[in-house]
């Protein structure tokens, strides 16, 4: 099982939505950072069952959220690219590709 590590644009975009969904109602934020952890977690365990989107990059989509994780599967770790909300400009994080 490999470590997930995400992109620091990709921490600030997680936790920028946790804030809205915390505003919007008391405890959603939780349940929103919940749920990308869980995430992360199917990911860690099974990293090549998520739908390849471009390249080597997949995506793995949230159950209860309109979000999905983009990331590629390296030697050492599972790198997260976006915390991308799946309605908004859709190839905004291939700028993060290296």
């Amino acid at each position: 099982m490999k470590p997930i590590v995400l992109h620091p644009d990709a921490q600030a975009e997680m936790l920028a939505a946790a804030s809205y969904y915390q505003e919007c109602q008391t405890g959603l934020g939780d349940r929103f950072l919940d749920e990308v952890l869980q995430s992360g977690s199917r990911i860690s365990h099974h990293p090549e069952a998520w739908q390849i989107i471009s390249g080597r990059i997949r995506r793995c989509l949230l159950y209860r959220f309109p979000f999905g994780l983009i990331f590629r599967i390296e030697v050492e770790r599972i790198y997260v690219l976006a915390v991308m909300h799946l309605r908004r400009e859709p190839n905004y994080w291939k700028g993060r590709i290296r």
